[in-house]
């Protein structure tokens, strides 16, 4: 067992609100949201960037890393608890593949603070 994918992560997906004729919009209800544990998986630092505008904001990026032959259920618009902290997924999840098989999934990870 390696040492490098210690830390547990929660997935929270929410579903799309359904407007009042019965169709899915692009927002999401997070008061229903689902949650998953997922274990062994490390989360280290990523690009981060401060604006200094008329709106000064921070946004602080991490990339999870799953263990060679774990893949994990996450799509983009799923939210990660890591450490307390709550980040959106940032782009699509990629899924790395070597000789045929799945190798290891990564994901950007971003809070923006403002």
């Amino acid at each position: 067992m390696t040492l490098h994918y210690t830390q547990t992560v929660v997935i929270v997906r929410a579903p799309f609100v359904v407007d009042r004729y019965g169709n899915a919009t692009s927002e999401r209800d997070w008061s229903s949201a689902t949650r998953t544990t997922v274990r062994r998986v490390s989360v280290q630092p990523d690009a981060s960037a401060e604006d200094d505008g008329d709106r000064p904001a921070v946004t602080t990026g991490l990339r999870l890393i799953t263990r060679r032959g774990a893949d994990i259920d996450l799509i983009p618009g799923d939210r990660v608890v890591v450490m307390g902290r709550v980040l959106d997924t940032d782009g699509d999840v990629a899924r790395y593949v070597v000789g045929g098989r799945h190798h290891h999934t990564e994901a950007r990870l971003k809070e923006v603070n403002a």
